[in-house]
């Protein structure tokens, strides 16, 4: 059996430059979860039961998918696992909790593992490679520091041109050690991306300063992206997150619109959508909040 493909990069922070992650195309695509007042997930929707808003502006729908990840674009995950020395007694349970949410995905088109310490590597297999994917979980061994923040910045900007759906799940039990990338840009490459995030922060052996911290942050970072952040008390707990995670993936719908706006100004345009049926005033809608306009210069006048 082949591996769909294989890049490995051993990087430092210092070899990630800030980037701006733009919507270069006409068609916009926002991932929309909606739940109701108890968070569970609200199926059956149709585009008519949502309003997209864009700078105040009405915007007309003129893609939906609803549901079932094979009915709309294509699904790429990403699963980014801590693999730092402090990982050392959960690493046997995380793993297994991993492998197992990674194998009931058979909707998606493929999966990007990153595994993080004091590098990032990365390897991205077709879901009938599973096997290579479990062999590449279980052979990692924990050890060096946390470089967490540089491991999203890596598969932002290998993510950034690959089309469809992209969902990225982290999981890291504290703060980072390692990385130059700040939290600041982080929150910018994922403010410009289209990547939805659900973060496992698994925090326990922190102090409670650092703790707090890096909760926070998780919680920022999944915000911005229209995902959820979980904070384990024990990694036996992974497994009904992951379950949370999957049921969210399975319940999405897909919208697409062009833009009333056809400047190719660079700027940001905030959207808004509401689910506008009576019966669902306390729903709750998570998606991201715009994306930036793509750029083209003004030709120079002579």
């Amino acid at each position: 059996m082949k591996m769909f493909c294989l890049a490995v990069a051993a990087t430092t922070a210092a070899a990630l430059p800030m980037q701006r992650f733009r919507i270069g195309v006409d068609l916009v695509h926002f991932a929309v979860v909606v739940t109701d007042r108890q968070g569970a997930p609200v199926s059956g929707l149709t585009v008519d039961d949502f309003q997209v808003l864009e700078r105040g502006v009405a915007q007309r729908v003129s893609f939906f998918a609803a549901g079932d990840p094979a009915m709309g674009p294509p699904l790429h995950l990403a699963f980014l696992l801590d693999a730092s020395g402090s990982m050392e007694s959960e690493m046997r349970d995380v793993h297994t909790a991993a492998i197992k949410f990674l194998g009931q995905n058979e909707e998606a088109a493929d999966v990007t593992l990153v595994d993080f310490d004091t590098e990032v590597r990365v390897a991205r297999f077709r879901t009938e490679n599973y096997p290579r994917l479990i062999e590449r979980i279980r052979t990692r061994k924990p050890r060096g520091y946390t470089a967490f923040y540089d491991a999203i910045g890596v598969y932002l900007r290998g993510a950034s041109e690959q089309p469809g759906q992209k969902v990225m799940v982290a999981y890291t039990d504290g703060a980072d050690t390692r990385s130059s990338t700040r939290p600041g840009e982080v929150a910018e490459m994922l403010k410009g991306s289209d990547i939805t995030m659900y973060a496992l922060g698994y925090l326990q052996r922190q102090p409670s300063s650092a703790q707090r911290m890096a909760q926070l942050e998780l919680q920022r970072f999944a915000t911005i992206t229209g995902g959820q952040a979980f904070f384990p008390t024990s990694v036996k707990e992974l497994d009904g997150m992951y379950d949370r995670i999957r049921a969210e993936i399975a319940a999405r719908y897909t919208l697409g619109y062009v833009s009333s706006d056809d400047r190719a100004d660079g700027s940001w345009r905030p959207v808004e959508i509401t689910v506008t049926r009576p019966d669902l005033r306390g729903a709750k809608v998570r998606t991201r909040a715009g994306y930036f306009a793509p750029y083209e210069p003004a030709a120079s006048s002579r």
